[in-house]
């Protein structure tokens, strides 16, 4: 019963907004959260506040990062690491060139 009723709240007819009432429907987004809007009794869009539709991007970034870390982790070597000195002294790099380096992120 839950879930009619979340429909019923949630979904707005697209003549709503030939009848001028725009400003109150967004007013109902960003503060009730996403509305579906109908046309002909088929969903047509969905509605959201900029803030929901950034936190869901970030959600679907997040989650592709964690695949594709998983995947790269399903094929780790531990014996295939090499050392930070090693890789310093391969590619000829000395201590200051880390200096003004601990305001770096690695993801």
């Amino acid at each position: 019963m839950s879930s009619i009723r979340s429909a019923i709240e949630n979904t707005i007819p697209i003549s709503q907004f030939n009848r001028g009432l725009a400003g109150k429907i967004f007013d109902e987004v960003k503060q009730y959260g996403a509305k579906v809007v109908m046309k002909n009794n088929t969903a047509e869009c969905v509605l959201l506040s900029p803030d929901e539709y950034i936190r869901l991007l970030d959600e679907v970034n997040d989650a592709r990062l964690l695949a594709s870390a998983t995947e790269r982790m399903s094929h780790f070597n531990p014996a295939t690491v090499i050392p930070q000195k090693q890789v310093d002294q391969e590619m000829d790099f000395q201590p200051s060139d880390f200096e003004n380096t601990e305001d770096i992120e690695f993801e």
